[in-house]
């Protein structure tokens, strides 16, 4: 692992773990890719790039034909200076004008990992963990610096990338647009990869070919959105899971996004991704510095699934931090489904004395427990406790349910305010809005205006407040919808359209506060679901309340693209009541609960309406993904079928050792005299036997024994099952000598039953 430069070639060769990532300063003026892909020896590498004269490309060197920036790949292209492909940045002056020319001027390498001012980012625990270069281009006549800053890590396939702009002259510069990162390719022999969705519809998986032209995702939304995640890949024609390459394009931010690939004539593709340039500007000052959120890429020379795996233990490990990162995640019951708003102290007590009995360890309370709140009609801005339903305070119910033996955990939403508040009353001028136009409105409810200092104290002394209350160990900060009318009260003309980026650095300012301030609760993100899942939040919260789509059979595809880029550990999944809420659809317990123990296990259902062989399966769920929950939570994640392809979907945890391992199949619909079918498993050790140990919720007191190389190779055989919507769950274990496996008191209940009961 390093940063190697060669002065006499001028070539810098970065070096991750298994990766190399090459450029050329060509002409001694210009940053130029040369390689990105598996890691080569040598540095020596300039005959990479080949140049040639082309018709109706400029000359840029009048001595030389052969070169022109249209050609040229180039790490951190501008606009306006015979490159007529899509620029990474764009300028403008005082006089009008949008052009920049600005070349190479100095680097520095360094060891570790510096934080980006203000904004999220992966990081580092000792600086040998990765190195650093920095790239200063400049522009002489307007002296503005450009400083490009990739890292390598040493354990990861990882190169990091970010820009900071610093105006080094006496005149104002408005930054027009200011990506995060550019990477030129050769030739367009990929296919383009991305997670798009809607609304309980969240990262479906969608590959397409390349064709000469732009291919973008983005969101003008003001949020990183449910309908596009920010992230891109591109895969060589023959990749597939687990085979082929693969190049990830990760996007550290949670506002406005661009990620493109442009094929130009000769095929070549340009990649860019960054802060959304639509309705955006920043005005520069003299002496004033301007930094890019951090995108993350990620080569994988065996398909998508190790890239995946890269994502997984990076993000897991580098970019989620506080004392829940490394450990492992309650069991939880949320009462929003099971009530509503339609609830008090003692139809929350009574749900949570249920949970209890049930294993289940931490009671949620939702929305509903503040001021006049008995719809979403109103009170938004009004944090304080609504007496006629909880006569306590917080402080006295969360002692309720901390005798209970249960956690306690709350709900809030402080980025909005409902125009029937009395905040809003007080500061109509708070919320994001422009003069003289309608205020929109979106679940009954506008945006406070995050870009005014005065709004972030508030919110960051009332949530404190509130947390400081009483003994809250877990909190759902959500986020229930997107900006329209962006405009701020407090900022001038020519800084309008700072405002979306100004929200989301005054966010990133409020979680990081409150966050370290209260450093033993564990934070769950959440907007409508998975309208914010993304990495910018990850750096504050660990977990992400993946969808508000609780269907199992929705969540197949939810949970398998979200597992494209974000660990299982980030994912909340919840058991809820059918017919589902979502979708209508009836599911049996038995699904519902194994999709949802593939990720952090909760339950969002009336529990004390429950008979008592629902109330048994729960029990058993709940008994049994305890046992599992830290291989669930930190092992590595394989893909086997993939929902977006047929009517199967299964996937498979690992225990980094290979000593223990759990796969998990759903089948959607049944099918008349089926054609016997097996599955082969991925990531084990083909030296060694596992035995299995549980099959679906039944314990084996005499598992059977399977050797690694014969489940990977010759696969495991699927049970012959009866009807729609089935799965099956195996847990194996490397055998221990005078083992003794006790038999699950519910080995023989049934649980492929119908239905009993729809509650």
């Amino acid at each position: 692992m390093g940063i190697e430069y060669n002065e006499k070639s001028e070539i810098f060769h970065l070096k991750a773990k298994d990766t190399s990532y090459i450029m050329e300063l060509f002409k001694s003026r210009y940053v130029a890719s040369l390689y990105w892909g598996k890691k080569i020896r040598s540095s020596d590498v300039s005959r990479i790039l080949q140049v040639k004269y082309r018709s109706f490309s400029p000359d840029t060197d009048p001595s030389d034909r052969t070169f022109s920036l249209d050609t040229l790949p180039q790490e951190y292209p501008a606009y306006g200076n015979s490159d007529f492909r899509s620029p990474a940045y764009q300028i403008q002056l005082n006089n009008g004008s949008t052009i920049s020319n600005a070349i190479y001027k100095q680097h520095k390498i360094f060891q570790g990992k510096a934080k980006l001012e203000g904004l999220p980012s992966t990081y580092v625990e000792a600086e040998y963990e990765a190195q650093t270069l920095e790239i200063e281009l400049f522009d002489e006549l307007i002296r503005l610096s450009i400083i490009l800053s990739y890292t390598v890590y040493e354990n990861f396939d990882v190169i990091t990338r970010s820009v900071r702009f610093i105006n080094r002259g006496q005149e104002n510069i408005k930054i027009l647009r200011a990506l995060s990162m550019n990477v030129d390719f050769k030739d367009d022999y990929f296919d383009f990869l991305q997670l798009s969705g809607a609304h309980t519809r969240e990262r479906q998986v969608q590959r397409r070919s390349l064709v000469t032209g732009i291919h973008s995702i983005e969101s003008r939304r003001g949020a990183s959105s449910h309908q596009e995640n920010p992230f891109i890949a591109l895969l060589r024609k023959d990749s597939n899971e687990h085979q082929g390459e693969a190049y990830g394009f990760s996007f550290v931010y949670s506002g406005n996004f661009l990620a493109q690939v442009e094929v130009d004539q000769y095929r070549t593709s340009r990649v860019s991704v960054g802060i959304n340039p639509f309705d955006f500007s920043w005005l520069l000052e003299p002496g004033q510095c301007f930094q890019t959120p951090e995108v993350v890429m990620v080569y994988s020379d065996c398909g998508l699934n190790k890239m995946s795996q890269t994502y997984h233990k990076l993000y897991r490990t580098r970019l989620c931090r506080g004392k829940y990162r490394d450990r492992i995640r309650p069991i939880l019951i949320n009462n929003w489904e099971a009530t509503y708003f339609n609830f008090n102290s003692e139809i929350l007590l009574n749900l949570a004395k249920e949970a209890k009995e049930l294993g289940i360890e931490l009671f949620v309370l939702d929305d509903g427990w503040f001021s006049q709140r008995n719809s979403d009609t109103c009170c938004l801005g009004d944090w304080f406790v609504n007496k006629a339903k909880i006569p306590e305070g917080l402080y006295g119910l969360s002692n309720r349910i901390n005798n209970l033996g249960m956690e306690f955990g709350l709900w809030v939403e402080p980025e909005m305010v409902s125009p029937n508040s009395e905040l809003y009353k007080n500061h109509p001028d708070w919320v994001i809005h422009v003069p003289n136009r309608p205020r929109s409105e979106s679940r009954n409810q506008l945006i406070l205006d995050l870009s005014r200092k005065e709004v972030c104290d508030m919110i960051i002394k009332v949530i404190s407040d509130i947390l400081a209350s009483a003994n809250i160990s877990y909190v759902k900060w959500d986020m229930n919808r997107n900006m329209t009318e962006i405009g701020s009260a407090s900022l001038p003309p020519e800084r309008q359209r700072e405002t979306a980026h100004r929200y989301m650095l005054g966010l990133y300012r409020i979680l990081d506060k409150i966050t370290s301030t209260f450093p033993d609760i564990l934070f769950e993100s959440c907007s409508g679901g998975g309208g914010r899942f993304d990495p910018g939040m990850l750096y504050y919260m660990p977990q992400v309340w993946t969808s508000d789509n609780t269907d199992a059979i929705a969540r197949l595809g939810i949970q398998y693209g979200t597992s494209i880029v974000y660990p299982q550990i980030t994912m909340g999944a919840h058991v809820s009541a059918v017919p589902n809420h979502q979708t209508q659809r009836i599911t049996s317990l038995k699904i519902r609960g194994d999709v949802a123990m593939s990720a952090n296990l909760g339950y969002e259902v009336d529990l004390t309406k429950l008979v008592e062989v629902e109330k048994k399966i729960i029990k058993q769920q709940v008994t049994i993904y305890k046992d599992m929950r830290e291989l669930v939570q930190f092992g590595i994640f394989y893909r086997l079928l993939s929902p977006f392809e047929g009517n199967e979907t299964a996937w498979m945890i690992v225990s980094e050792n290979k000593a223990e391992f759990v796969v998990y199949y759903y089948r959607v619909l049944a099918e008349a005299n089926a054609p016997f079918s097996s599955l082969r498993l991925k990531g084990l050790d083909p030296e060694i036997d596992y035995q299995l140990v549980q099959m679906d919720y039944n314990i084996l007191s005499n598992g059977e024994i399977y050797g690694g190389d014969e489940l990977m190779y010759a696969g495991i055989n699927i049970p012959e099952l009866q009807g729609d919507f089935q799965s099956v769950i195996w847990r194996f274990e490397r055998p221990q000598s005078n083992s003794i496996i006790i038999d699950n008191p519910f080995r023989y209940l049934k649980i492929n039953c119908p239905y009993i009961r729809y509650y």
